[in-house]
Parts: C-alpha cells; sequence; structure tokens
C-alpha cells in the first residue's frame, strides 16, 4: 500500500482551538479501515460514530482498528508542529478478508464511539484494497499525521 497523507477534520481544529485539545501522552489513537459508503464530510464529521458504520469486517481486522502506538506532538525550533504516530501494524493475508477498504480514518478512542473524536482521514485509495490477495498496511508519510507551520 502506498504512503498516505491526512485530512484534518474542521471539528477537530475547531475543538482544539476551544480547549478541547487531544493529551496525546495519554490518547489511545487508532487506525480504522472504511469502505466506501464513508464519504467524509470535513465541516460536519466529529467522533468515530460518523465514520463507524463504513468499517471494513472480515479476518485478521479487529473492529476498531489498530492502535497507532507512540503519538506524539513536537514543536521545531522553526515552529513547524508536527503530529505523528507509528505506523499501525499490518493486517496478514486471511482468505475471508477484508477487500473493500477505501481510505483510513485516525481517531482517539476514548471508549465510546461518539465521545472519540476523529483526528483525521486519508484520502480514497482510488479503488478497494484489502488483506484478501495479501497483506494489508498503511504507511503514515514520514513527515507525520499533519503538520501546522507557523504563519
Amino acid at each position: 500500500m502506498a504512503t498516505v497523507n491526512f485530512l484534518m477534520l474542521d471539528k477537530y481544529r475547531l475543538n482544539n482551538f476551544n480547549g478541547g485539545a487531544i493529551d496525546f501522552s495519554g490518547a489511545t489513537l487508532k487506525c480504522a479501515i472504511v469502505g466506501a459508503s464513508y464519504s467524509p464530510n470535513q465541516n460536519a464529521d466529529e467522533f468515530w460514530a460518523d465514520a463507524q458504520s463504513a468499517e471494513v469486517t472480515g479476518t485478521g481486522y479487529t473492529a476498531g482498528g489498530n492502535p497507532c502506538i507512540n503519538a506524539t506532538a513536537t514543536l521545531s525550533a522553526a515552529g513547524l508542529v508536527s503530529v505523528d504516530a507509528a505506523d499501525p501494524a499490518t493486517w496478514t493475508q486471511e482468505d475471508l478478508g477484508f477487500s473493500d477498504a477505501r481510505r483510513v480514518v485516525i481517531y482517539d478512542d476514548t471508549g465510546s464511539p461518539v465521545t472519540s473524536p476523529i483526528l483525521g482521514y486519508s484520502a480514497d485509495f482510488g479503488t478497494d484494497q484489502g488483506n484478501v490477495a495479501g497483506d494489508f498496511f498503511v504507511a503514515i508519510n514520514s513527515a507525520g499525521l499533519f503538520t501546522s507551520a507557523r504563519a
């Protein structure tokens, strides 16, 4: 699978400025895989519940997605804020796996889909993908999930 770039949802950006920032030292970020029926609403989607109904199913895939370990937010000397996490685990090849993956969603799992904020999502892969014919993995862009430069 190709390296993916993520888009932040407007509600996530707004909440960060309104005191709802995620503490990455205690967050449980997850990478979930969704099918084509999830059409992100950039301005309205906010929680995992907004995308959960489009989640793929199949052998080798755990509902809710895989943890993204070592989530960090850093600040460079030049004022660039970067948010990153280690690539989620590979979903190994399974004959009864999933074959309808179209994008990934990164969210902070609070234990409830209606309170688990979505940080962002990847662009559509362009074609259905999965773990039926081979391993499926997501490679996060080497620059991180997203960056924010000083204006």
